[in-house]
């Protein structure tokens, strides 16, 4: 929406003034004067009416001449650079151009965006663009066990404060991720220590006013072998939703009207096909009735030791076909607008002549290192995602990072299928990525 006109007040001309002044005092006189009135012919009355309509239709050109034109702001879209064939010139002028209306929603489906406690301008990106978002994680907690003893940990990293800023600025959600470090077999195999669990995390809802939580514990569960023995899946499974229902039978201290939220958290799978560890349609159908949503991890496709794109769109669309059991229009497509469809917001340097080298950047890296090597910008139709290459004290390099296009592609993905978004982590990104949402 297009900022309101301001209009700017012009100095009245000063002939205008003067006549104005003339006319005022001659007035006075005339009424209040005991001299006698001097006789005014038709033709002098005429000649001043004249000489006012036109000292009025100056000073209103005038005025307009100095008014600001009406400024129409132009999307991303309007202004053409969401493509393939970009600049990184672009890139370094449009990217901190925020001239969008922020309370403006352009994606129709859930949005969850996570924000970290060691990265401050998520914090930041939360407050100012509140409303493109209908949940927000911080990643604060970790339930933890030492022998038969629960506790949360992360109470010091929790802003308050923030909370309650987020719940002025709009009608988002605020449900704090807590990773599940608790000993496997000591939690899933006794029954009470569920119940301890599930009281601690709803003891801190409630105090803390927050209106549900992330949960992730399912990559941990694999590495423990838990999902590998048949018992302990369903044990995690029927813990997963006993969690779920005790927060659904509790309202959120500030909307009495809606309960608990509960969002699991769950890995893509990595091959063709579901591997015994991967979450599927069978774990789906299980909690479909106890959870609100799934957050699905749809990035981290490559790594150091197999450099390449961060997250190839054929990758994410087989995901889905294989979490649904089929493609859209089949399988369990009816629970796609469960799934949160992951995307980052981060990116990847990584070395390609030494083998295990380089990581992760985030969009401050990535900004700098345009200014520095001005590369050549490609778009790798396979993956659809850019990319480029540079060298390095005789090292050739290989930068993935997400562009205005690659996250218009994967938000058309996310919007064929009826499913929501999840952004790891919103401090990562170019601010004008916002506008797309």
């Amino acid at each position: 929406m297009a900022p309101k006109r301001r209009h700017r007040r012009t100095e009245m001309e000063p002939n205008r003034r003067m006549v104005s002044d003339e006319l005022i005092k001659g007035n006075q006189t005339d009424e209040f004067d005991g001299h006698r009135r001097l006789p005014i012919s038709p033709s002098s009355i005429f000649f001043v009416v004249l000489f006012l309509l036109a000292s009025s239709f100056a000073v209103y050109w005038g005025s307009r001449s100095t008014r600001k034109a009406p400024t129409h702001h132009l999307s991303v879209y309007e202004r053409g650079i969401v493509k393939t064939d970009v600049c990184y010139k672009e890139i370094l002028i449009e990217n901190a151009r925020v001239m969008f209306n922020r309370s403006v929603r352009h994606f129709p489906n859930p949005v969850l965006a996570y924000i970290t406690p060691w990265n401050s301008r998520g914090y930041e990106v939360a407050k100012e663009f509140t409303s493109k978002f209908t949940h927000i994680s911080p990643v604060w907690y970790e339930l933890k066990s030492q022998g038969k003893k629960l506790f949360l940990d992360g109470r010091d990293n929790a802003d308050k404060r923030l909370v309650n800023d987020l719940s002025k600025n709009g009608n988002v959600l605020v449900l704090p991720r807590v990773v599940l470090e608790a000993f496997p077999a000591d939690l899933l195999l006794n029954r009470k220590q569920w119940s301890k669990a599930c009281n601690i995390i709803l003891k801190e809802c409630r105090e803390m006013e927050y209106d549900g939580i992330v949960l992730e514990s399912w990559s941990r569960w694999a590495r423990y072998g838990v999902l590998h023995d048949p018992e302990m899946r369903k044990m995690a499974l029927e813990f997963i939703k006993r969690l779920g229902q005790e927060m659904h039978s509790v309202n959120s201290v500030k909307n009495a009207s809606h309960h608990l939220e509960l969002i699991y958290v769950i890995p893509a799978p990595h091959s063709q096909n579901l591997a015994e560890y991967d979450f599927g349609p069978q774990d789906l159908q299980e909690l479909s009735d106890s959870i609100d949503g799934l957050s699905l991890m749809t990035y981290d496709f490559s790594g150091p030791q197999n450099p390449g794109p961060n997250a190839p769109l054929s990758w994410i669309h087989s995901s889905m076909q294989l979490l649904l059991g089929g493609n859209n229009e089949g399988g369990l497509v009816s629970h796609a607008h469960m799934i949160f469809l992951g995307m980052n917001l981060y990116g990847n340097d990584f070395v390609l002549s030494e083998a295990g080298s380089g990581g992760a950047i985030i969009g401050r890296d990535y900004l700098s290192l345009l200014e520095k090597h001005r590369p050549v910008l490609r778009w790798d139709e396979k993956s659809a995602e850019h990319f480029f290459i540079y060298s390095h004290d005789n090292l050739q390099h290989v930068v993935f990072y997400p562009s205005l296009k690659s996250i218009s592609m994967r938000m058309d993905e996310a919007r064929a299928w009826g499913a929501g978004l999840s952004l790891w982590e919103i401090g990562q990104g170019l601010d004008y990525f916002y506008e797309l949402l």
